[in-house]
């Protein structure tokens, strides 16, 4: 499963993870990446979606068919 949010965009960011001595070492923050299934009235099926927990939030706030409707614009596969 690719580490991006199919909502927000989010992807994995990269930094150092510094020890106690100070030394520098290459680490990555992955995003809280979930796989979610909605219902779509307006397409009349299932949808599953990659999403962080942020575009969870999202889609509860904006509601499913908008965001879903957003998503075919941009040229989403679905």
């Amino acid at each position: 499963m690719a580490a991006r949010c199919q909502v927000t965009g989010v992807t994995p960011q990269f930094g150092n993870q510094i020890s106690h001595s100070h030394r520098r070492t290459k680490r990555r923050f992955d995003p809280n990446i979930q796989k979610k299934t909605y219902w779509v009235p307006s397409l009349g099926r299932k949808v599953t979606l990659n999403l962080s927990v942020k575009g969870i939030k999202t889609i509860d706030v904006r509601g499913i068919d908008a965001v879903v409707a957003d998503l075919l614009k941009r040229g989403e596969k679905l």
